[in-house]
């Protein structure tokens, strides 16, 4: 079914997505150790070269303070601006080292996150997937694993070697001078407090930051999912107008983000400043007095100075580490998501022809969440196989979820369903689903070529096989017209093809998988009466060894079956032939009547979900 254009996407993820879970301290150190833990060498390495790095810095202001000594006498300052440069130099490369090693470590850390998450949400059930948006899901693949990339690594290196700095900083201060060093420490434990009161609000901030990025994808893949009824619809402008507000959103969110990480910044600098105003005042007494010299207050100024970075380091660790538990916490609940166990691969395809399955329904209730209601009541039927049978019944009846049921996109609420004579629930998912052809009512075309398409399901297949399915699906004709072949390039959502044209690839598609069980679901609706002459006939060929299940429509389709089950408010009230069922059951009587109507007419017969009932009749009862 189409989306239309007039929903709200932002208060459509609004409604269907919830805020990410709060994470403890200690939830969010696991995740991210959890992250962390595969590159921990590297980040070692990394960390070392910083923390070199920052001992050549250590040394250079007592250098300094030997060269202002020197400079009031009558030795050479050669050596110690040699000294000095050599120190300079070798820091700053021993510490490039390092940021690369970390940079690439980082990027390391996202490819990671990214393959283990695409992994899982590609795995999760349906029911799962529906009640999440999927611009919302995308976001976390693509904007939520970027922030992992700071807090894994660099927040990790800057919080060790911003600490190891600050401490060993601090040790040759209270060497210096323990009063100027005493003056500093109140100086950045007064404004620290404050920066402490902030780091909170970066992550609030920055949660919510990604939460909009996730409704501006989700507007996205809305608009751009349904682009024809957009423009046919003229709704542009609105679909505009709703990107540009969840944009504004994100916009929003990410300003106050910046503006307390500018105030976390911005106190760094301040401390410092106003450290070394109070320790220029009170140095400058105790050099008057005698209690100091000049060299050393000149190097414990040097040392306040290089302070600044290992502040900032932890700084910058806190703040990464506030953005990137955000980010965290949207990963962690899409981890938590129910995901379904593939159990064992399905065996290899075999030369000889496959068994045709059978398919039993027990007592089966079913409803798609515990706060809806049931759609199926008791759905009872047996369908022995090899053979064709059809549900019918008006839209609402549960026939499609008779498909759904089977390939265990949902698990029955209770009841069994049986495949050759196994529970579903028992058989692995590979091997249940290896064996069945599915089509579903909208036929989804991937983007991609055309063979890459008829491969998606037995991507064995060899090049005998598909020129087979082409000429059984009719496709052959229209891979002849296409300027590439079977390596032309479909379409998003096989956009460059027709209704009937995705729809006989969709066919094909199950076909070439030789399955045991083909579900069809209405898999003809939008063909034209020649295309669907020739598929019904290629399907009564593929039923006689093959068990075959179709939800139909059109009565031209109905009484080529073997058996047809009639279902009505998630009931099955008769199962039959045409002829039987025509006899005594009133409600087929009345869809087959009506068929025959539109038939008459000259139409196909009724399409969509259920064929219409003639004003003024009145609907048969069991």
């Amino acid at each position: 079914m189409t989306t239309t254009a007039t929903t709200d996407p932002a208060a459509a993820a609004t409604a269907a997505t919830t805020d990410p879970q709060k994470l403890s301290a200690r939830e969010t150190w696991q995740a991210l150790y959890r992250h962390f833990r595969p590159h921990r060498g590297v980040v070692a390495l990394g960390t070392l070269c910083t923390l070199i790095g920052a001992a050549t810095a250590l040394l250079q202001p007592l250098a300094a303070k030997s060269l202002v000594e020197r400079l009031g006498g009558d030795g050479s300052i050669a050596g110690l601006l040699l000294l000095l440069t050599a120190l300079v130099v070798l820091g700053t490369a021993i510490e490039s080292v390092g940021a690369y090693v970390l940079e690439r470590t980082a990027e390391s850390v996202v490819l990671a996150a990214r393959r283990s998450l695409v992994g899982r949400l590609l795995r999760l059930r349906l029911a799962e997937v529906e009640r999440t948006q999927p611009g919302d899901l995308m976001s976390r693949i693509t904007s939520d694993t970027t922030l992992l990339r700071a807090v894994t690594t660099q927040s990790v290196v800057s919080a060790i070697s911003g600490g190891l700095s600050f401490l060993a900083t601090l040790a040759m201060m209270a060497l210096l001078d323990p009063v100027l060093l005493g003056v500093t420490l109140g100086v950045i434990v007064l404004i620290g407090g404050c920066v402490a009161l902030v780091m909170p609000k970066i992550a609030q901030a920055t949660q919510r930051a990604q939460e909009a990025v996730g409704t501006v994808s989700t507007a996205l893949e809305r608009a751009f999912g349904a682009f024809r009824t957009v423009k046919a619809s003229g709704a542009e402008q609105r679909e505009t107008e709703a990107v540009e507000a969840a944009a504004h959103e994100a916009w929003r969110h990410g300003v106050r983000s910046a503006k307390w990480q500018a105030v976390a910044w911005s106190s760094v600098g301040l401390a410092v400043q106003v450290s070394f105003l109070a320790v220029l005042g009170i140095g400058g007494s105790r050099v008057a007095s005698g209690a100091t010299s000049v060299a050393t207050l000149v190097a414990f100024l040097l040392y306040l100075f290089y302070l600044i970075d290992p502040v900032s380091r932890l700084v910058e660790a806190a703040s990464q580490y506030q953005v990137g538990s955000a980010a965290i916490a949207r990963i962690v609940q899409a981890e938590r998501l129910e995901t379904e166990d593939a159990g064992e691969p399905s065996p290899p395809p075999t030369t000889t022809a496959p068994a045709p399955a059978s398919v039993v329904f027990d007592e089966v209730t079913f409803r798609y969440r515990d706060d809806l209601p049931y759609v199926h009541h008791g759905v009872s039927f047996e369908v022995p196989g090899p053979g064709m049978t059809a549900f019918v019944g008006p839209s609402g009846a549960g026939k499609t979820t008779v498909f759904a049921l089977i390939e265990r996109f949902y698990e029955a609420t209770g009841g069994r369903i049986l495949v050759d004579g196994e529970d579903v629930r028992d058989l692995p998912l590979a091997r249940l689903r290896g064996a069945i052809g599915y089509v579903e009512q909208d036929a989804p075309v991937l983007a991609g070529t055309l063979r890459e398409n008829l491969l998606f399901a037995a991507p064995e297949a060899t090049e005998a096989d598909i020129h087979g399915v082409l000429v059984r699906a009719k496709l052959d004709a229209l891979v002849e017209r296409l300027p590439d072949g079977l390596d032309t390039v479909v379409g998003h959502r096989g956009s460059k093809l027709s209704g009937g044209e995705r729809q006989r690839v969709a066919i094909a598609r199950a076909l070439l998988r030789k399955p045991r069980l083909l579900l069809l679901d209405e898999a003809t609706s939008q063909l034209d009466a020649v295309n669907e002459l020739a598929l019904r006939d290629v399907v009564t060929e593929v039923s006689r060894d093959v068990t075959v299940l179709v939800v139909a429509h059109r009565l031209s389709t109905v009484t080529l079956a073997d058996r047809i089950v009639v279902m009505d408010a998630g009931r099955v009230r008769a199962v039959g032939t045409h002829t039987e069922l025509v006899a005594r059951d009133p409600l087929y009587g009345e869809l087959a009547a009506t068929q025959f109507l539109a038939s008459a007419d000259g139409g196909n017969g009724a399409g969509g979900n259920g064929a219409a009932t003639p004003a003024g009749t009145p609907r048969g009862t069991p």
